[in-house]
């Protein structure tokens, strides 16, 4: 008997001791993270403005149809080089195909209308002419001519719209350079509106950039640019072309663009880091800078852990511009003076609860 209650006892025992370890190790688990952190901040630079944008066709085309029908056959595929009025795809609309039918017979009843009318007036044109009908005979005449007139005008009238719309069943090249896309194949149906090809033209390019309204002030047409290519790390000069004035449907940033000269291995899409000379030679707030060591690296994104005001590490996908002596600007993704975590003294990961060990600011210095 003895010998049976020990049995029970020491695996109650021992299940005991698992479910305290199982807590200690829980406890261990959600324990915060020491970091230390430091203070994004911008500084001040006279000469230029940093901003990203990407590489775009100085022509470009998202090419579409008018007419709702049938592709037929598309004749070219994306990297094909096209000269303007090139054929690129053909469409078949049977309502457009009746219409013509339609109008066809039209113009032949108009005609016949017209020709019988014609004869009639110079018949009774004689016959006026000799006192054998009356005026008004002859002014009816005059009349159902005109009318047969203005009704064959009004049946070609209609056959030249029918010829119009049917230009859109052709789709052609509106200028010189190479196809970029194709949205639809043979047997796919195009609606008005609807995307076909995509045209660019290899001619001219330019890049496009955003700048915050901190520094839009700083940007005018005209002004020297520097563009680094950062897939190539090709640099390009170039010039302001033109300056967006308004922000409003593109999140509070001002869109502009930069001429840039023909050159090669260079593609619409690339990304790109613009330097903008400034407007005057007042010093202006450049982007936020932070370590360069604080950056985290996935794939081809770029992010930082941002220290929420509840003491979380919050993962945030950056934008990075040039870097400066141990720093690299932050073109998107991180504010000037917010708290980023620099040197974390264990594993980090979105959400964490952090525990901040030391404050640590970062000493930048000022571009000359």
């Amino acid at each position: 008997m003895k010998k049976l209650k020990y049995l029970i006892i020491i695996p109650a025992i021992g299940l005991l001791a698992s479910c305290g370890s199982h807590d200690e190790a829980t406890v261990q688990e959600i324990a915060p993270v020491k970091v230390q952190v430091a203070t994004a901040k911008a500084v001040k630079d006279a000469r230029v403005i940093t901003v990203s944008g990407k590489i775009e066709a100085g022509n470009s085309a998202n090419i579409s149809t008018r007419m709702m029908g049938n592709v037929t056959g598309v004749m070219v595929k994306p990297g094909d080089k096209v000269k303007q009025g090139d054929l690129l795809l053909t469409i078949s609309s049977t309502d457009l195909q009746a219409k013509k039918a339609q109008v066809t017979s039209s113009i032949t009843q108009a005609k016949s209308a017209y020709d019988n009318a014609e004869k009639d007036y110079n018949r009774f044109k004689i016959l006026y002419e000799k006192g054998s009908a009356s005026e008004k005979e002859f002014e009816n005449m005059g009349t159902r001519l005109d009318m047969a007139k203005a009704g064959l005008e009004a049946a070609r009238q209609m056959q030249k719209e029918v010829e119009a719309q049917f230009a859109y069943t052709n789709i052609r090249a509106p200028f010189s350079g190479v196809v970029a896309n194709t949205f639809v194949k043979a047997g796919d149906i195009a609606n008005p509106g609807m995307p076909l090809v995509a045209v660019e033209g290899t001619s001219k390019y330019e890049a496009t950039v955003m700048v915050p309204e901190s520094q839009i002030a700083q940007v005018q047409v005209g002004a020297e640019t520097q563009v680094l290519v950062k897939s190539s790390n090709q640099t390009i000069a170039g010039k302001v072309k033109e300056v967006s004035p308004s922000a409003k449907n593109t999140g509070g940033q001002f869109l502009v663009k930069i001429d840039l000269p023909k050159t090669q291995n260079v593609l619409p899409g690339m990304f790109v880091n613009a330097d903008i000379e400034a407007k005057n030679t007042d010093v202006i707030n450049t982007s936020p800078l932070v370590d360069k060591d604080a950056l985290i690296r996935n794939g081809q994104l770029t992010g930082i852990y941002a220290l929420s005001a509840d003491n979380k590490a919050i993962l945030r996908w950056v934008l990075t511009g040039k870097e400066k002596e141990g720093s690299i600007e932050v073109l998107s993704g991180i504010s000037d003076g917010e708290k980023y975590i620099v040197e974390p003294e264990g594993k980090l990961f979105n959400g964490a609860q952090v525990v901040v060990d030391q404050q640590r600011e970062r000493i930048s210095k000022t571009s000359k």
